[in-house]
């Protein structure tokens, strides 16, 4: 099969002031696929051309690094498109309300230990909420294109939330200024497609 570039389900400006047209348009439209026009290019007469996405990820380790780099590319974006939202911001409810503050000491504490992954992630990367094996939650990063559904990933887990810290997702409005478009990004935060992750993953 061939990936292809899923549509935003929003328009390119619809997340202003806090993440701004231009960036939506160059980070989708280019970075995200380029990432599905490598990442086609390199499976293409391999014997995992046929493969899904989830299955590429669970395998990772054994795949070229051509893979690695745009199959994590095309994975990472098409979950964070699904978790901003122009509706987006306020707080978390329900099940996953309810384990920030239990697991997490709260949603001050959360976002506090969330934007630290995005801020103390050296060059390119994600930070990351995830559903442990045991329902538990965590926070983790990333480093580049990685994930924590790749095999060969320290952090593992099923996320159900993430913030791309690549310059890329960022630059054109904040420039060098990663902790402002961390504190923004609380404002277009999908909280309903989190919470239906987060029943997803503990089966509920």
């Amino acid at each position: 099969m061939s990936f292809t570039l899923p549509p935003l389900p929003y328009a390119h400006n619809a997340l202003e002031p806090h993440i701004d047209q231009m960036t939506m348009e160059i980070h989708h439209g280019k970075h995200h696929q380029a990432y599905v026009d490598n990442l086609n290019k390199a499976l293409a007469g391999t014997d995992h051309e046929n493969k899904s996405i989830d299955e590429l990820m669970a395998t990772m380790s054994t795949l070229p690094m051509a893979v690695r780099n745009n199959g994590g590319g095309h994975f990472n974006h098409s979950l964070f498109w699904q978790l901003l939202s122009p509706n987006g911001g306020g707080q978390p409810t329900g099940k996953i309300a309810d384990a920030i503050e239990k697991e997490l000491g709260g949603l001050d504490k959360f976002k506090a230990d969330f934007a630290n992954a995005g801020m103390t992630r050296f060059g390119s990367g994600w930070a990351w909420l995830c559903v442990k094996a045991d329902h538990s939650l965590c926070v983790c990063s990333s480093p580049n294109q990685d994930n924590p559904t790749m095999d060969l990933s320290e952090c593992k887990g099923t996320p159900i939330l993430c913030v791309d810290v690549w310059e890329h997702a960022y630059y054109l409005h904040y420039q060098n200024r990663r902790a402002d478009y961390l504190a923004a990004f609380w404002n277009v935060v999908n909280w309903a497609e989190v919470l239906k992750r987060y029943e997803d993953a503990i089966g509920k």
